[in-house]
């Protein structure tokens, strides 16, 4: 009787503090968007009690910028196989013949320990390049013209290499400008322009005649398969020769864990894997590497039955074109919960206080914020998971839209809505 009465007692208590904290909640989301001008959502779902505890605008869209890297998380998770796969290929007497799958980490140096070269170094048979099933631009839709001379925008490639960029540094002892990969050396030509720009539609850029000694600096190049063929023959000191005939493809070179991506790509907010991961996982549903074709597959096989409908264009978030509820993105941190442990998605999602995107948030408190962020100018979007004080899991996902305050005092005022969520659960 005694044990009744007492879980009788902690489950009134519980019922009591969630349905006294809602309109507290609530009355602070209020306050919070009348303060920055603009509009706000959220969604707040409880994963032990499988229910929403509030919903404030969550059934209305929202501009997602980078939360739409949460949608291509769980592609990943759907599709590609625990480790990623870089080349397929096969052999007979005196060839090896490959293809790429659009693997990210090929030569980027975030990835340096990663040997999925090794095999076309080592082999002695003549190597051929099978052109991959590409169909699709190198640059999502709604992607905005003025970015493209900036490292976010990366373009999108069959065979990406260095992370489809081109590091430029100022030697001091030379007193040069140096690029990595070196083939762009002598493709730099000097002006009075500030900074260093890529001439479009080509590998010509212009850089400013007075270079700041510390200068370093990531731009994008052009892509072409055939650029990337170049770059690796000058890796694997071997001729390649590209074929355009498709022959079946039996093996697989391997380069880095699946988790490992996901979490470069979560941490650092790193659009350019996000983008290969939707190309990756569509050559994998299809053998045709075009973002739309995963789109699809994961819209009418996962998320049909969605409470709102996901518009949604490219892995990134990159685009405008992106909308989404704050219900919507609930539901799809709920799936990836069904597919991830907690500890694992708090090694994919960066913890807030601590880690990649998310450092300057919640300074100074014990992490119990593992989330994505996502911002495009006059909007910013905030959803992943909280462990309360009470050791619940919560799924929330905030969205601003329109705000004209500076981004800090917006992020302020979430910082003190998580932190009564997590006091009050």
């Amino acid at each position: 009787m005694k044990k009744f009465i007492t879980r009788s007692l902690t489950l009134l208590t519980f019922i009591t503090a969630s349905v006294s904290c809602a309109p507290a909640l609530e009355k602070n989301m209020k306050k919070a968007e009348n303060l920055h001008n603009g509009f706000s959502g959220l969604a707040l779902y409880d994963t032990e009690a499988d229910k929403m505890i509030l919903e404030y605008n969550a059934d209305k869209y929202f501009t997602p910028a980078s939360n739409t890297k949460i949608l291509t998380l769980f592609t990943g998770l759907k599709t590609l196989e625990d480790s990623i796969v870089t080349f397929l290929y096969t052999e007979n007497k005196d060839s090896l013949i490959f293809t790429a799958t659009g693997d990210p980490t090929l030569l980027n140096p975030k990835f340096s320990e990663v040997e999925n070269l090794k095999i076309l170094k080592n082999s002695p048979k003549k190597l051929y390049y099978q052109s991959a099933n590409w169909d699709e631009d190198e640059y999502g839709s709604g992607w905005a013209w003025d970015d493209l001379d900036y490292s976010f925008s990366a373009q999108r490639s069959a065979i990406p290499v260095f992370g489809n960029l081109v590091h430029f540094e100022f030697d001091k002892k030379d007193k040069i400008l140096n690029t990595i990969p070196g083939i762009f050396q002598d493709s730099v030509s000097f002006q009075k322009r500030s900074g260093i720009h890529r001439i479009t539609n080509s590998n010509q850029f212009l850089a400013s005649k007075e270079i700041a000694k510390d200068f370093s600096r990531d731009v994008p190049f052009q892509t072409s398969e055939a650029l990337s063929i170049q770059l690796l023959e000058q890796q694997v000191n071997q001729p390649i020769e590209i074929i355009n005939t498709k022959i079946s493809l039996d093996k697989k070179v391997y380069s880095v864990l699946a988790d490992s991506l996901y979490r470069e790509m979560m941490h650092q907010s790193d659009n350019f894997i996000a983008e290969q991961i939707l190309l990756m996982s569509a050559a994998k549903i299809s053998d045709t590497m075009n973002t739309k074709i995963a789109i699809d597959h994961i819209q009418n096989t996962y998320f049909k039955n969605l409470k709102h409908e996901i518009y949604w264009v490219d892995g990134s978030g990159l685009s405008r074109y992106n909308l989404a509820t704050p219900n919507s993105m609930v539901e799809i941190l709920r799936m990836i919960l069904q597919e991830k442990s907690v500890e694992e998605i708090k090694n994919i999602f960066p913890q807030a206080g601590k880690e990649g995107t998310l450092k300057n948030l919640l300074v100074g408190e014990d992490p119990f914020v593992f989330a994505k962020s996502g911002s495009l100018r006059n909007n910013y979007s905030l959803s992943g998971f909280l462990i309360s004080n009470r050791g619940k899991v919560l799924i929330f996902s905030f969205m601003n839209a329109n705000y004209t305050l500076p981004s800090v005092e917006l992020k302020a005022e979430i910082e003190k809505l998580l932190l009564q969520i997590r006091n009050k659960y």
